[in-house]
């Protein structure tokens, strides 16, 4: 009964359009409103156009320092050749409605830009291109509609087609305002949640983990918000959907357990704060600083500049060195190797100055050199210093360090040995026996020569 009362209405709607069309194609005032039309197109395009373009390039030129205004002249540049068309299409209304002539077509074409222009110039508070041309099309279409008089007939044909889940009535008049009305409330769900992180940042009184705690959990119940709201709005029983959406989390429980099983360990990371963005941590052979914890992830920078994408729950499951956890402090271990000939006390020495003349290495606590072992070539010591910035890395502090112990050693004369090795050659025989021997090589050597 439903289908049949459906396909009633398009034909009575179709019908009504085919009527209405038929008496306009043979009016000839209908047709000459389109010449006219045609006629303002071409005088605005190739004549006003090109002047209004000049002016708004020379504002353009004068307001570089103001990014705001810079965007909005910039459309308008973008936009001349549409507003000197409207202007004129006014103008020509004007006229045309003084002497009491037919200008219907000519007044819906002016309606229909109308709206283009105040639509595009809306959608200047949308920063996506794609998104703001998305509203425009959208906006535009709905406008079009009513300035015909065909709106009031549309949605009433598309929620005509409509089926029953449960309590649910479904249509697509429903399903084009849930869409509509969602993605509208996640867009402002969206750009309110970046706004107040974008104020946690700039506070400095509040940690980084809980900055980034902060601003997950506003996101998270903007979003949620939002969705009820849309819902909501758009006459969507939100009690009938509760077994659905149990069922539906159920499914997403077992199906997406891996990836719940980071937000939740996401969440506890930021919670406890046992790893927050700005710490050196080293995970498995992965080393390098946090330079962003994410929902599922956290993004770990090498000092190679490779960046590393781990699961928030191997950060909970594995062992994780944190080397900034209490506080920024990291000890250095420098082995340095000496000859046996040098005096390991004025080497010693030399080391902790080569490590206080380097700026990153700390005074307090201050730098220590210990003899740990004689080696088989050399006499084994190992400096160790501390320093306070460990996301700057490791490599470039010990490269100075070592670099002055050099510079060091060699004023005062003290040797860097290199493992070698000494071969010492001894005979099986006694030096009585040699003589023999080579007496006997000897008269063996003359008696060939007799024979010859």
């Amino acid at each position: 009964m439903t289908d049949a009362v459906s396909i009633e209405k398009l034909r009575v709607v179709a019908t009504e359009i085919y009527t209405a069309g038929l008496a306009k194609a043979v009016d000839p005032w209908f047709w000459s409103q389109f010449g006219i039309i045609a006629v303002i197109f071409v005088v605005a395009r190739w004549l006003l156009t090109p002047g209004l373009q000049r002016l708004l390039s020379l504002v353009l030129d004068k307001i570089k320092g103001n990014p705001g205004l810079h965007r909005v002249v910039r459309r308008l540049h973008s936009l001349s050749n549409t507003i000197t068309w409207l202007f004129l299409q006014w103008m020509t209304i004007g006229v045309v409605s003084s002497f009491g002539w037919p200008h219907a077509a000519l007044t819906v074409v002016t309606s229909l830009l109308s709206a283009w222009l105040m639509i595009r110039l809306a959608t200047l508070l949308v920063v996506n291109r794609g998104v703001s041309r998305a509203i425009s099309i959208i906006a535009w279409t709905v406008a079009a509609l009513n300035i015909v008089g065909w709106l009031a007939p549309a949605m009433s044909m598309l929620d005509s087609w409509s089926f029953n889940a449960g309590t649910l009535r479904i249509s697509p008049l429903t399903l084009i305002k849930a869409g509509l009305a969602l993605w509208f409330a996640l867009w402002l769900a969206g750009t309110i949640a970046s706004i107040i992180e974008r104020q946690l940042e700039r506070s400095a009184a509040v940690s980084p983990a809980m900055k980034v705690l902060g601003a997950k959990l506003v996101r998270i119940s903007l979003i949620l918000f939002a969705i009820l709201i849309a819902l909501s709005a758009v006459g969507i029983d939100l009690t009938a959907l509760a077994v659905f959406s149990g069922a539906l989390g159920v499914g997403l429980g077992f199906g997406l357990q891996k990836i719940f099983s980071n937000l939740v360990s996401g969440v506890i990371l930021l919670m406890d704060r046992s790893i927050k963005p700005g710490d050196v941590i080293s995970v498995g052979q992965t080393f390098g600083w946090i330079n962003h914890l994410g929902a599922r992830y956290a993004s770990v920078i090498t000092r190679d500049g490779i960046e590393h994408l781990i699961p928030n729950e191997e950060l909970i499951t594995q062992r994780v060195e944190n080397w900034s956890y209490s506080d920024n402090l990291v000890r250095l271990r420098i082995p340095v190797g000496i000859s046996y000939n040098a005096d390991p006390r004025l080497a010693q020495r030399l080391c902790i100055e080569a490590a206080l003349d380097v700026e990153r290495v700390e005074r307090t606590p201050e730098p220590k050199c210990q003899l740990t072992a004689f080696g088989n070539s050399s006499v084994d010591l190992e400096l160790r210093v501390w320093i306070d910035d460990p996301p700057l890395g490791r490599g470039n502090v010990i490269n100075d360090v070592l670099l002055g112990v050099w510079d060091r050693f060699h004023a005062h004369g003290i040797e860097i040995p290199f493992p070698q090795q000494d071969l010492h050659l001894r005979s099986a025989f006694g030096a009585t026996d040699m003589a023999g021997l080579k007496r006997a090589w000897q008269n063996g050597a003359a008696d060939d020569g007799a024979g010859a």
